[in-house]
């Protein structure tokens, strides 16, 4: 439990200050007084999420095969893992970038943006999509340093990240007038910081990269893919989700899409802890994977599990007490205020449940069954929220659009603790 502890907190540190940046990004856009804007960055930050999911992707390729080549005592591998999944990389998220750029508009029309909405998070992908490079090279290397245990300075890629644009926010938004369009310039300079905060330390300290060869590219490219693709899957699901509930919001007043925009920067700065989670058990899992440990993996899970339960417990009453001040700092008016009432008091509990679903999505991609964790992802931001919304929707209005995608995650996360305990017993049966 302490591991998981160390590696918990000090990966939370990191993400908690890129997740407060982002919930203080959105702040400072509420004073503007405008609910279109807010809006604008909820609308932004769906989009956006899809460049992020194979960030993660990548992330968790870099992390899991590393780890594995570092638990059997294999530290040069690893490096040249690090070296063609960063190439990978760039083969990948350069045309997306490109994309977002150019079809932001008719992105964000898909989505159901429109008017000075979908004006403002034009601007917003358009500013930030050239810098997307500079952000999956930050996490793959972090990745790398958390499959070496150093979480320190894993934490500190994203601590750098968040301590930018904490900085540089108010001056680009409020000292030069900018607004939407100064948030994405912080964003963007932050991209450049944390990229740099990520490789100076493994030419320091872990022997840098290895020279790109095209014959070890060539040669590396099934193992990265077997576990990239599914995690990239995996992860696409989550804005998937987004973009459905979007769409299912866009047709109400802009005070209750600001509403929903303020749920989603406050459920990562809520709920640090458990996103953080996922990635630390990884590792842990993959390195006694790789030493035939299954006893340890099992414990992992079921301490990763504890730990969740006892976090939304805590977290819970909090959000409940101060639902009130949030909704008043973020100027939400109407509905928007109801719709964060409703996720502060009933929500809340049951995100344990995307905890336990966090986990096991660790457990399957360390565990050489990716693929499995791609299936319950799309399962659950696909039948674990169309219908739930549809049913909701028709039966409870725009509270049922809220409560119905929570209540698939309850079903999801079960099924994922579940597939995970018999994931372990059957690779121990294979060794």
């Amino acid at each position: 439990m302490r591991h998981i502890t160390v590696m918990t907190l000090t990966a939370s540190i990191g993400l908690l200050t890129m997740f407060v940046v982002d919930f203080v990004d959105l702040l400072y856009i509420a004073q503007l007084g405008d609910n279109a804007l807010t809006a604008a960055m909820g609308f932004a930050a769906t989009i956006l999420f899809f460049g992020t999911a194979f960030n993660i992707g990548l992330m968790i390729a870099a992390s899991a095969l590393s780890a594995r080549k570092i638990g059997q005592g294999d530290t040069d591998y690893a490096r040249r893992y690090l070296t063609n999944i960063l190439a990978l990389s760039m083969i990948l998220i350069i045309p997306l970038a490109i994309i977002f750029f150019v079809f932001a508009p008719e992105i964000l029309e898909l989505v159901g943006a429109k008017g000075t909405t979908k004006e403002a998070a034009t601007g917003y992908i358009r500013i930030v999509a050239p810098f997307m490079p500079f952000s999956v090279t930050a996490m793959v290397c972090s990745g790398f340093l958390r499959a070496h245990g150093a979480a320190r300075r894993a934490m500190n890629v994203t601590l750098s990240m968040g301590i930018a644009n904490a900085i540089l926010d108010p001056i680009f938004i409020f000292g030069l007038g900018l607004g939407v369009n100064g948030a994405a310039m912080a964003t963007a300079c932050a991209a450049i910081v944390s990229s740099l905060l990520a490789t100076i330390p493994i030419i320091r300290f872990y022997g840098g990269f290895q020279k790109l060869s095209v014959p070890f590219f060539k040669q590396d490219l099934k193992p990265v893919l077997a576990i990239l693709l599914p995690a990239i899957m995996t992860n696409v699901a989550t804005p998937v989700g987004g973009f459905i509930s979007y769409r299912f919001i866009a047709s109400y007043p802009d005070e209750v899409i600001a509403g929903f925009a303020v749920m989603g920067r406050v459920v990562p700065v809520a709920f640090c802890l458990l996103f953080s989670l996922s990635g630390a058990v990884g590792p842990i899992i993959g390195q006694n994977f790789g030493a035939l440990q299954f006893e340890r993996i099992r414990l992992t899970i079921n301490q990763a599990t504890g730990f969740a339960l006892g976090y939304t417990l805590l977290i819970w009453p909090l959000l409940v007490l101060f639902h009130g001040p949030i909704s008043d700092v973020f100027q939400l008016q109407g509905e928007g205020r109801d719709v964060f009432w409703i996720f502060a008091v009933y929500l809340t509990p049951l995100f344990f449940f995307n905890g336990i679903l966090f986990i096991a999505n660790a457990a399957c991609n360390n565990l050489e069954r990716p693929s499995w964790s791609m299936i319950m992802n799309w399962l659950r931001n696909t039948l674990g929220i169309l219908p739930f919304l549809w049913i909701g929707g028709a039966l409870y209005g725009l509270e049922g659009i809220v409560i119905g995608p929570a209540i698939g995650g309850v079903l999801f996360g079960l099924i994922g603790f579940y597939i995970a305990s018999r994931l372990v017993t059957m690779q121990e049966s294979n060794h």
